[in-house]
């Protein structure tokens, strides 16, 4: 029997790094926030699976080819490890809106690709994003603890009334809070 493992999964934009209205379109266009750097170093050695999960369709849109939407996540991800942190995984949907793959979230399909790839279980991850497209897909995978936070989109988003169907979710300041209040390192 394989063991599964528990999982923290983070949305990128908006929670480790800064969201750009015309899209993050290369490394020298990240800004990454200092408290998200520090909160997953605090976390290393917990016993989650710490992983990325993004839609970026820029690239599907055209605005960038699909090598450095990968290359800024594998960046980003260096900068983490070079911290002290760790990333366990980094799933990325690529598709534009209207191409209605099961992978862009709200969908589930970057969750099940990871929960396969790392043995992970749904049931016993935290999602933590920025959007309540976010909070939707983990919802529809099946993780029951899931948190939004102030930055990024966040601050606009707890404003909107939740679609029907909607579990609650916690509401954070920061990655930071978040992790906090969360898990205990």
């Amino acid at each position: 029997m394989t063991f599964m493992f528990p999982a923290i999964f983070l949305d990128r934009d908006g929670v480790i790094i800064e969201n750009r209205p015309s899209y993050v379109r290369s490394w020298r266009e990240v800004f990454i926030y200092p408290h998200s750097i520090d909160a997953l170093v605090k976390i290393v050695s917990s016993p989650f699976k710490i992983v990325i999960v993004t839609n970026q369709s820029a690239v599907g849109r055209g605005i960038i080819p699909l090598e450095v939407a990968w290359d800024i996540n594998q960046r980003l991800v260096k900068v983490i490890e070079t911290a002290g942190g760790r990333v366990d995984g980094v799933f990325m949907c690529p598709h534009a809106p209207d191409e209605d793959c099961d992978c862009r979230k709200p969908k589930p399909g970057l969750f099940f690709q990871a929960a396969e790839d790392l043995s992970i279980d749904l049931k016993r991850s935290i999602m933590i994003g920025d959007a309540i497209s976010d909070i939707l897909a983990g919802q529809a995978a099946g993780i029951r603890r899931t948190a939004l936070v102030l930055t990024g989109q966040g601050a606009d988003q707890v404003q909107l009334s939740p679609p029907t169907g909607m579990e609650p979710y916690e509401v954070f300041d920061t990655l930071a809070e978040a992790l906090s209040d969360l898990i205990s390192p």
